[in-house]
């Protein structure tokens, strides 16, 4: 049974929660603030290796923006200061990127001048962290295409790819040691299991009765969707079914510890709690399309008013879950004469199938 222990209180931010697992290894949840007024976590372990070699391992590095390396350091200090432990990063010895979202391994550019622990991140995420700049633009060309046939505006589309590339820009390309495939899932006594569909790579961490998820489930919210026709291996089919694949894992999970957000202490409840909210989304996508519209009309409809980086996360919600209809046949494209009449993208008007029968 995971034990929690006294928290450590940090000058400026909120306190640094901790924990003791099942054979006694001591996680510190590291509070940082990733963006302006968006906060997440790290994880630092102490554990020892099946060979009793201690090992000191940093669980996601936050986004390198900001206050994010500084509220770091300032936590690996206080844990530090508070254990008698060597816990600085240039003490870690390893670092397991749980997906590649910058607000989770966008600290690396900064820790590993620091430090010779080992980076550890799922094959199909590695591109991201090694070859970064392509990455970056491939990913851009992409996500321009699906806001044209999102039906987003051109002055709008500059706007949104702005916004998306700004925060990106100040990551840059960083080695990585090994792939969570290489060690065979498993890193000394952390097992991995993959779960895409937030991200490509994405993986949940278990030691003992804990469970590091990430983004892959999250309390008091869903975490954020976007269709495979921007990244493979991504979108809503994939994350409903590695919903499932967690689920045999919940009656052993004492705890489980996000990258966002308070701690979830029923794995099983929260995972039929996503899904009922993806199931109510996808029946609003239905009845919104009783009249024809695009993906971001129905973002609108679903997310109302919306502003900045907030604006692109919605619509690619709202993509993911047309993308998840339209595979099942429950959407057809309205205007496909225009659709099939251009070389080019152009906006997409879906309708509910349903329509035609009643």
């Amino acid at each position: 049974m995971v034990q929690p222990l006294d928290p450590i209180l940090l000058a400026d931010h909120p306190p640094l929660r901790t924990f003791s697992t099942a054979s006694g290894a001591s996680i510190f949840q590291l509070p940082m603030e990733l963006f302006p007024d968006f906060w997440g976590y790290a994880y630092l372990v102490l554990v020892n290796a099946p060979d009793g070699t201690p090992m000191r391992v940093l669980i996601d590095c936050g986004s390198g923006f900001g206050n994010s390396n500084a509220h770091l350091e300032a936590g690996l200090a206080a844990v530090s200061a508070a254990t008698g432990i060597p816990a600085l990063i240039k003490d870690l010895t390893h670092i397991l990127i749980t997906h590649g979202h910058i607000d989770h391994f966008g600290g690396l550019s900064h820790l590993s001048q620091l430090t010779s622990a080992k980076i550890w991140i799922h094959e199909l995420d590695q591109r991201i962290l090694t070859n970064y700049e392509e990455r970056l633009a491939m990913a851009t060309r992409k996500l321009d295409a699906f806001f044209i046939e999102a039906g987003v505006s051109p002055d709008r589309r500059a706007s949104l790819l702005d916004i998306y590339r700004i925060h990106k820009a100040l990551f840059h390309s960083v080695p990585v040691d090994f792939t969570y495939e290489s060690g065979g899932m498993q890193v000394g006594p952390f097992q991995l299991l993959h779960v895409p569909g937030h991200c490509a790579g994405h993986v949940v961490i278990r030691l003992d009765d804990v469970l590091f998820a990430g983004d892959h489930i999250l309390e008091g919210l869903s975490p954020h969707q976007a269709p495979e026709q921007i990244t493979l291996s991504t979108g809503l089919e994939h994350y409903l079914k590695s919903l499932e694949t967690l689920r045999p894992l919940a009656p052993n999970i004492a705890l489980t510890l996000g990258g966002h957000h308070d701690l979830i202490y029923n794995l099983g409840q929260r995972i039929d709690e996503i899904k009922v909210l993806h199931q109510q989304r996808l029946a609003q996508v239905l009845e919104i399309l009783v009249q024809p519209g695009t993906v971001s009309d129905i973002s609108r409809a679903l997310f109302h008013d919306v502003s900045g980086y907030t604006v692109l996360l919605a619509i690619e919600e709202a993509g993911a879950h047309v993308e998840y209809l339209y595979q099942r046949g429950l959407l057809a494209i309205h205007n496909l004469a225009e659709v099939e009449n251009n070389p080019e993208p152009v906006p997409i008007i879906y309708r509910s199938v349903f329509t035609e029968t009643q």
